[in-house]
């Protein structure tokens, strides 16, 4: 999917409130000014995570290493790792694991620090109260069990830090119930934001469940173009994929692998793509999706 003109004005914007804390205005404008380049040169023809990518790749030439957000991902972690046997219980009691594991992923995905300003400690508490409220579409649901009983082959698509335990979650019941069915999680091959990479996959334990393997790049998202020979492979072969968080959205949307989605609509652009409030979630497999435009 092509960058939409309101996601390039918010990279733009984000990338010169990234730059206020130098001094060199010269070094600053000039800076801008290439970000414009990568726009102009990409913006009608790439998706947003692949100008994301570009726009990373550039700031650490003029400005070196970018923030490291390697604490704030093991902080995330951990909080959902010690909530991880209160959730799996609470699931496991109701009548359809797999359906409601849907709802706790979907919530979860709010842990989104380039989307999100207001993700804090006491975002836990607000994650599960949102997983009581979401609603699963019914014929929807039917469908994604259908393909699931037909398949031999899943690829799971992650997004975020500490969402990343509730992926883990949703896999093992999804596994339980199909023990036949052959499940890969792929992750960011490396660090972006607060996006989850190896690290993060095997602090949760997720490496112990399922087989787990990298993207090889660092876009925050699901870039065709960018993927690892091994990652194409996976895509390309896999009977059922399902994908993770605005960014997977749009880096894979349109682009022939037909996934099932799984994220909040965090932006206004979201919003407005799919008619829902700021934080209603999506659950659809992409040949029955219609965007507004």
């Amino acid at each position: 999917m092509h960058a939409n003109a309101m996601c390039m004005s918010c990279m733009l914007s984000r990338q010169e409130k990234q730059i206020r804390q130098f001094k060199d205005d010269e070094k600053k404008s000039e800076y801008m000014h290439q970000v414009l380049g990568i726009l102009y040169d990409y913006g009608q023809t790439k998706s947003s995570p692949y100008l994301a990518e570009q726009m990373n790749l550039l700031s650490k030439k003029y400005w070196g290493s970018l923030e490291d957000f390697t604490p704030i991902k093991h902080k995330y972690n951990q909080l959902l790792l010690a909530k991880e046997s209160e959730i799996k219980e609470k699931i496991s009691k109701e009548a359809d694991p797999i359906k409601e594991s849907i709802k706790y992923v979907c919530a979860a995905n709010y842990i989104d620090f380039s989307a999100v300003e207001n993700v804090n400690e006491t975002t836990f508490e607000m994650l599960m109260k949102k997983a009581e409220d979401e609603v699963v579409p019914k014929e929807e649901y039917a469908k994604f069990r259908e393909d699931l009983e037909e398949a031999d082959s899943l690829i799971y698509l992650t997004d975020n830090c500490g969402e990343i335990v509730l992926d883990k979650l949703f896999v093992e019941f999804i596994k339980e119930a199909y023990p036949n069915l052959k499940i890969t999680v792929i992750v960011r091959g490396e660090n972006v934001i607060n996006d989850a990479t190896m690290e993060d996959a095997v602090e949760v334990g997720l490496t112990e469940v399922v087989p787990c393997v990298g993207n090889g790049n660092a876009a925050p998202g699901t870039v065709p173009e960018r993927l690892s020979e091994e990652a194409k492979h996976l895509l390309s072969n896999a009977d059922v994929i399902i994908s993770k968080g605005q960014g997977n959205f749009e880096s894979m949307y349109d682009e022939g692998f037909n996934p099932y989605y799984m994220f909040l609509c965090k932006c206004e652009l979201f919003v407005h793509r799919f008619g829902l409030k700021r934080y209603e979630s999506v659950f659809r497999k992409e040949e029955r999706i219609s965007i507004l435009q």
